[in-house]
């Protein structure tokens, strides 16, 4: 752990000075102290080896040619050991060609010559000091502030070692508290097969044999069982016992709220957190090792890997400036982006895979970005990049309700519906679902615009002509660009037409492996993705898997739905129940598992009290769209986080508390949106109650 002040030692720049020259190495000491800066000095580089691993110095001055040990090997050891120190190579003998060859090569900052001028020496050392907070970043190492317990607990960007402690407190408080005696209940209750049984809430209840309960489902399912032989010599099977299931529930819905305070919060890096959540489900027995790793390599998340390998090849051939120019074209301000680009954009995921049109559109919003910075003379918008990649994702979660096609969610939903004999037609489901989807993504919209117009830096927020100009530059289609559509084309027919047999990773890996033949991708390219965020989505699959078969997830869906008030239990207050009850557990699940956990709770609660189970079903369908607050929330989510990332220092422009802050909104205005527009608006009119 990295435990410095980002400042320096009481406000001062700490700089090693490795240099032979006894002379000149003492007085440039003596200068630099002069203002205020700590330095360490040596004259050779196995004792600045040393004083690299024992102090932090931030900048390094290095002369490159000594004795024994030159300026390039020094370098290259120091790299190894801290890759963030920023090394400024000092040279009496000229700039070779090779010399500053190899010293790029071994990412040195800046190449100065012997004797050089103080105030442009201490000039270089400052910039070089602000470029080791974006190394930093880059390596995903925290500087934490010392001084004081408070200022050591609040920590830094993936290492808070207060919220730490948090998340590891509510794990343990949740995991050995009493098992509560509705969750007991749950894990008790007998399959019968009855239309409408409270059972049909548990995600595996159409694998359980009749007869069952949750606690002996899981018990062979996970394969918790062992055969004994009793004294009169028969084989007895052992299964788990209800408090040993009823443990296991816990543990997971621990994990759940460990993890929400460490990905909302950054207490440690998102890859950590996955590997974390793997730890403790096997160090507790969720699933043995064989289950636990199909449980993280489940098809999304193969899919999730596909895309963003995808994304790299259509950035590479310069077809994400193509396709950005034909869908972005008309937005040549903030105001076309709210009232053209947001409705389009929702609509089209709302009949096609929102994943597939994000992972195109990322990439391209980044490289206009870039170019609407770099025309307004800056290095970074931060407000502006964060309005653009939040809206995108946003607003393409909208689309949801669109149509049955626009997600697996809605796909449940309709084989929940289907049982009770009442599953609307697709036609009825778009009559029911599309009109919403303008005006939700205008109403995200407008947030954006209106929260951030003020903060943003960049006055003319025309990202065609940038994107134009970027087209531009590249001249004709390729052959390679033309090969890769054609792919992309295979890759979305795939998706469309056989997502039920092939789901949706296989076909990605396809595409995958013939951009790879066609000379397009090499493995190179797959290997660099960001595999934090791959990490990241299969350990929110494995809790989605370890809350289902558990038992965990309908106890939480019950919890929800037992602590709303009477009058929010019939009517169109039971659509706006099982709306909000869907909406805040999606954010926490996969909207497949929050679907598969609220759904058969709501609909039978429709059926026994009158009101219309099509309406009922469609609310808590369309809600579990509206996974904004985290990362992990949908694959829009990760993809987009993904790309966030300055091209020039690797710095996450937008962070986990971006989503957690602005998704917190969002959530509550598209579930009022929902309310007001669809359930006592159009619904009516549609007189579906």
């Amino acid at each position: 752990m990295r435990r410095n002040d980002l400042n320096g030692e009481n406000g001062m720049p700490r700089v090693l000075l490795v240099d032979d020259e006894e002379k000149f190495r003492t007085a440039m000491k003596k200068q630099l102290e002069l203002r205020s800066f700590k330095v360490w000095d040596v004259d050779n580089g196995e004792d600045a080896i040393k004083v690299v691993r024992r102090q932090d110095p931030e900048v390094i001055i290095l002369d490159q040619g000594m004795p024994k040990m030159d300026g390039i090997q020094t370098l290259r050891q120091i790299k190894k050991i801290r890759p963030e120190v920023q090394v400024i190579m000092l040279t009496g003998y000229g700039c070779c060609p090779e010399s500053i060859r190899e010293s790029c090569k071994n990412h040195v900052f800046h190449y100065m010559q012997k004797p050089c001028v103080l105030d442009q020496l201490i000039e270089m050392i400052e910039a070089a000091r602000r470029e080791r907070i974006y190394a930093m970043a880059r390596h995903e190492i925290p500087e934490i502030k010392t001084g004081s317990l408070r200022r050591w607990l609040v920590g830094a960007h993936n290492r808070r070692p207060g919220l730490i402690i948090l998340g590891f407190l509510i794990l343990a408080l949740i995991m050995f508290a009493p098992a509560p005696k509705r969750l007991i209940q749950w894990l008790n209750m007998q399959k019968t097969d009855k239309v409408g049984e409270p059972l049909m809430g548990y995600a595996d209840y159409r694998k359980m044999e009749l007869g069952k309960t949750i606690a002996q489902h899981y018990s062979d399912t996970a394969g918790w069982t062992k055969e004994v032989i009793q004294p009169n010599g028969k084989v007895a099977t052992v299964r788990l016992t209800t408090e040993q299931t009823a443990f296991r529930a816990k543990v997971m819905v621990g994990i759940l709220a460990m993890s929400v305070v460490f990905w909302a919060s950054g207490a440690i890096p998102i890859g950590m957190t996955a590997l974390t959540v793997c730890a403790l489900m096997y160090f507790f027995g969720v699933l043995p090792p064989d289950k636990l790793a199909s449980a993280f390599a489940k098809d999304s998340v193969i899919f999730i890997f596909g895309v963003l390998a995808i994304g790299n090849a259509i950035g590479k051939t310069g077809l994400d400036r193509r396709i950005g120019l034909l869908l972005l074209g008309a937005t040549t301000s903030l105001g076309k982006l709210v009232f053209v680009f947001a409705p389009l954009f929702a609509m089209t995921a709302g009949f096609l895979s929102e994943h597939t049109l994000v992972t195109l559109l990322a990439p391209v919003l980044m490289l206009g970005y870039s170019g609407v910075i770099k025309t307004a003379g800056l290095k970074k918008d931060r407000s502006l990049i964060v309005m653009l990649i939040l809206m995108l994702t946003f607003i393409a979660n909208a689309g949801g309700p669109g149509s049955p096609a626009a997600g697996g969610r809605n796909a449940i939903m309709v084989g929940i519906l289907t049982d009770y004999g009442v599953a609307p037609t697709f036609g009825q489901w778009v009559e029911m679902g599309l009109p919403l989807v303008p005006v939700l993504s205008i109403s995200i919209a407008l947030y954006f615009f209106f929260m951030f117009r003020k903060q943003i830096s960049v006055k003319d927020v025309n990202l065609a002509a940038e994107i134009r100009r970027e087209s531009q530059k590249i001249g004709k289609l390729t052959r390679e660009e033309y090969l890769t559509a054609g792919v992309l084309i295979l890759l979305v027919a795939l998706w469309v037409g056989f997502s039920d047999r092939l789901g949706m990773g296989g076909p990605a890996v396809f595409a995958l492996v013939l951009l790879n033949i066609l000379g397009i991708t090499r493995w190179r390219d797959i290997s660099g993705i960001h595999w934090d965020v791959v990490a990241l989505f299969a350990a929110a699959t494995a809790m989605s898997v370890g809350l289902a078969i558990t038992g965990g997830a309908v106890w939480l869906a019950d919890t929800f739905m037992s602590a709303m008030p009477l009058d929010m239990k019939s009517g169109v207050g039971l659509a706006i129940s099982a709306s909000l009850i869907s909406g805040i557990i999606t954010n926490f699940m996969s909207d497949g598992a929050t679907v598969a956990a609220v759904g058969p709770i709501t609909v039978p609660m429709a059926t026994i009290s009158g009101v219309s189970p099509v309406m009922v079903g469609l609310a808590t369908a369309f809600a579990s769209s509206y996974a904004f607050m985290f990362i992990v929330g949908t694959p829009n989510n990760a993809i987009v986080y993904s790309f966030a990332k300055d091209p020039e220092t690797g710095e996450q422009l937008v962070t986990s508390m971006d989503f957690l802050k602005h998704g917190s909104v969002v959530l509550l205005i598209s579930l009022v949106v929902t309310w007001l527009f669809a359930f006592f608006g159009y619904w009516r009119w549609l007189g579906i109650y």
